[in-house]
């Protein structure tokens, strides 16, 4: 059983950067692949960003790439959402989820394929 939570939300203005942690409990939390992903009101959750159990693979929505940064340090067993350049369509609660995929490179972006969830993490972010 892995449990999440996730830190580091709040309010930005319009190009400004925050740094999201999820933070996991558990030691085998280093076998696992973790994504983020938000969800606005009256919108489906959408994908953010994935990294592998290893930290070595990395991929991230089309909305993101080239301004935030998914990264992952299993000696704290923290994974991090390094968002820069904010912008306001960014607004949204953040999620951290997981799935148990050891020695494994493939980096899925649907909600479907995470066991476990963190409670979310409001970022907004004013133009």
């Amino acid at each position: 059983q892995v449990q999440l939570v996730e830190s580091g939300g709040g309010l930005v203005q319009a190009g400004g950067s925050l740094r999201l942690s999820c933070a996991a409990s558990g030691r085998t939390f280093s076998r696992f692949t973790t994504g983020w992903f938000r969800q606005s009101p009256g919108k489906e959750r959408e994908f953010v960003a994935a990294i592998s159990w290893s930290g070595v693979s990395t991929t991230y929505a089309d909305s993101v790439k080239g301004r935030f940064t998914i990264s992952r340090d299993n000696a704290k067993i923290t994974v991090y959402l390094q968002m820069d350049s904010l912008k306001p369509q960014d607004t949204a609660v953040y999620y951290c989820a997981a799935v148990n995929r050891a020695f494994s490179s493939y980096l899925s972006s649907s909600p479907d394929e995470y066991a476990y969830w963190g409670q979310g993490t409001q970022v907004t972010v004013s133009s």
